[in-house]
């Protein structure tokens, strides 16, 4: 396949499990099975969405992209190139070119170290600049996000919220990478604070034709910044497809439920909302079948999912689902990009 055709992130069944261990000796007597068979690709110039429920594994999946923590099994392919399979060097290298902007910009920076130090780390690190030369791509990269230059004098702690996002995505873009984590990047700001952070991100992706793989809770952020939308439920993507197919048509119970909890900023508008019964399994207990089966509201349900795992397939094009009834498409929720 041509470089130009083929997509810049591909991740094939990843797998991530932590043991569980007991006693003096540590003996493993489990494992919690966080990312559980993830695939998905990220073609140059998209913006992939990671959504789902607190601990479904969405933020382990990117980590695991990224080498932060290491993947039990599967295959991650940036560009062409192994990702997991790179040895210390190589993946130095490589790490210039993939960036993680952090959820929280408070713990996210070191309090001991100016604006400017945390920016021009990376250019040290990677070899890209040093002196005066370092400084002006400091500046450059603060102008960008749209802070002054002084604001390298500055520590953290003299910092808004807002500011301090931005400063975590200034230091992600100085060293001038090709794909970019966005890790609930808005979710710790201000509601008045979010949308410019969001629309900085865009005019970014726009600017230095960045590719992000956008993590969040927020559909209706979501449904603003995502190219397309991938689903996840107990370490396993469940439904992904195009924004507007999900959002305007989904094909999942799951999803349905995640699209009614977004609250209307219409206060006269009425809306049902898909109440799921009991809690999320855990991802440390086996279970057998499709893990949403315990909660699914569809009437359907039988046997059979109880047994049976359901892999991902294609509904429709482009549009793909996890479930072995054929999904009933709803076009009741007024909600979408």
């Amino acid at each position: 396949m041509d470089a130009s055709e083929r997509p810049l992130v591909s991740v094939r069944d990843l797998h991530v499990r932590f043991p569980l261990s007991r006693g003096m000796f540590g003996a493993t007597r489990g494992w919690v099975r966080a990312v559980d068979g993830v695939s998905f690709t990220v073609p140059r110039g998209e913006t992939l969405a990671l959504v789902g429920e607190s601990g479904c594994g969405k933020t382990t999946a990117a980590r695991a992209l990224l080498r932060l923590i290491p993947a039990t099994s599967g295959t991650v392919s940036f560009d062409g190139t192994d990702v997991l399979a790179l040895r210390p060097e190589p993946l130095r290298r490589l790490r210039r070119r993939m960036q993680l902007v952090f959820q929280d910009p408070y713990s996210s920076l070191n309090p001991r170290r100016t604006v400017g130090d945390a920016i021009r780390e990376g250019l040290l690190v990677h070899q890209l600049a040093a002196g005066s030369e370092a400084d002006d791509r400091v500046r450059q990269a603060l102008g960008e996000v749209g802070l002054r230059p002084e604001f390298a004098l500055r520590y953290p702690y003299e910092l808004s919220g807002g500011q301090r996002q931005r400063v975590g995505i200034a230091r992600a873009l100085a060293v001038g990478p090709e794909f970019v984590v966005c890790d609930e990047p808005v979710s710790a700001l201000d509601v008045s604070v979010q949308a410019q952070i969001i629309n900085l991100l865009q005019d970014l992706q726009r600017d230095h034709a960045l590719t992000y793989l956008y993590i969040a809770h927020d559909l209706a952020i979501v449904a603003h910044v995502a190219t397309r939308v991938a689903v996840m439920y107990f370490g396993r993507i469940v439904e992904l497809g195009p924004a507007a197919a999900v959002f305007q048509h989904p094909l999942m119970p799951y999803t349905r439920a995640l699209l009614a909890a977004v609250l209307s900023p219409d206060p006269a508008a009425r809306r049902s909302h898909a109440v799921l019964p009991g809690e999320s399994p855990s991802p440390a207990t086996p279970m057998a079948g499709c893990p949403f089966h315990p909660r699914c509201p569809d009437p359907r349900k039988d046997a059979a999912c109880t047994v049976t795992v359901p892999p991902l397939e294609e509904k429709s094009p482009g549009h793909f689902a996890a479930c072995i009834k054929e999904p009933v498409v709803e076009t009741t929720l007024p909600f979408g990009p």
